[in-house]
Order: structure tokens, then sequence, then C-alpha cells
């Protein structure tokens, strides 16, 4: 999506949620854009309060029958040991609901995303929590936030055929009420070089921020 968003400087403190999903902690082209990232969104909009969630640190339990089951329990009849189940998953929405604006590093693994990232997003796309039925469909319940994805990739091409990720990611997190989603990409690393990819989401960075300088290349 080819917009520049009309920023304005904050005196209220920003609450940016950063999620990486990289299995890599050196070397990760995800990470680095993400640290740029981050670092524009502190000149362009002020105070950041930052929390970061390393998937690959600490890798979101799977869906298994036990949580389903937990899961689909009317919250007033839920045992303890249901309570205790959905404890992680209750956190993982909480710091996502406080957050304005997300930071999603999102390599792109056999043309898709990484399982662990996969696996945090089931643990937050509950019914009657992050979004609700009605009779008209469903109906995002995280609306007025904005979402950037950090995309690197070997050899896909971001936004073509055969990239499986960012349009499921766009997807999932409309259907949330996420609906102002911007992606970031230093693809085709491999056959172009990482510099070259790099560069490129650097002046993407630098277009979607504007007023703000661009930065070294990232250590």
């Amino acid at each position: 999506m080819n917009r520049i968003h009309a920023f304005k400087p904050r005196t209220q403190t920003l609450k940016v949620l950063r999620i990486d999903s990289s299995v890599r902690h050196e070397g990760s082209v995800t990470r680095r854009v993400a640290d740029v990232l981050i670092v524009q969104l502190g000149r362009s909009l002020g105070p950041i309060d930052l929390r970061v969630r390393d998937l690959a640190s600490e890798p979101p339990r799977l869906l298994d029958a036990e949580w389903i089951g937990a899961n689909f329990t009317p919250a007033e009849e839920r045992s303890a040991a249901q309570r205790a189940v959905l404890a992680g998953s209750d956190a993982l929405v909480a710091e996502l609901k406080a957050a304005g604006v997300l930071v999603i590093g999102v390599p792109i693994y056999n043309f898709g995303i990484p399982a662990s990232l996969k696996a945090w997003l089931d643990m937050v796309a509950r019914a009657r929590v992050t979004f609700r039925y009605t009779e008209n469909g469903t109906v995002g319940l995280l609306t007025g936030k904005r979402a950037y994805l950090a995309v690197a990739s070997g050899g896909t091409p971001v936004g073509s055929a055969l990239d499986f990720a960012t349009g499921y990611l766009w997807h999932l997190l409309g259907f949330l009420g996420i609906e102002d989603v911007e992606i970031i990409a230093a693809d085709r690393v491999v056959p172009r070089g990482e510099d070259e990819a790099l560069g490129e989401s650097q002046r993407r960075i630098t277009e979607l921020l504007p007023g703000t300088e661009p930065l070294a290349k990232s250590a």
C-alpha cells in the first residue's frame, strides 16, 4: 500500500509491541529492519514504550484439545485448571490490546510464516475476546491500531503469487480489526544481496515516516 502517514509528534508515550519470529538472533534481516523501524518511530512520533515479544526464545503454546476446550467454555464456567490453560493466551492478548502500534518481524520460510508466529496468532485470535460473531458476519475488536510487517525472504518476491505470508497476515490482522497494515520488505536477499534488500526497506521506512533522516545501515 503506497501512502504516506500524516504523523504528528506526540507528547504522550506511544505503546509499541514488537514481535520477532526469526529463529536467528544473529544475522536476522527482519530483526535488523525492525531495529531501524523502531528508531524511526521514536524519532517521528516521540516517546515510545516498547515491549518485545521474541517468539524464538519463548514459543507460544500450540493449539490442542485442552486449550480448545477451555477457550470455548464460557468464562464464568471455567475451572481453575482451564483458567490456567488460557493464562498464557490471556497475557498475549492483554499486551496486544495495550499496544497502539505493532512491529512484526516476518521471515518467509518455505513461502509462509514461521510456525511460532502462526502459534502466536492462534493464541490471540479468540472469539468474544479479539473478534466476535454477529448476524452480519465477524467483527474485529482490535480497532485503532497500526501494524508494520518487517518482511524478509531469501528468494521469494514479497507480494508475488509465491508469497503466502503477507496476504495471510494482512487478512488475519484485518479480521481482528487491525486494518492499517504496512509492509516493509527486504526480500530476495540471496539473488540481489543483503545491502540492496536492506537499502530498499530503509527507503520504505523513510517514506512511511517522513520528516526523519535516513539511518546508517543497522549493525
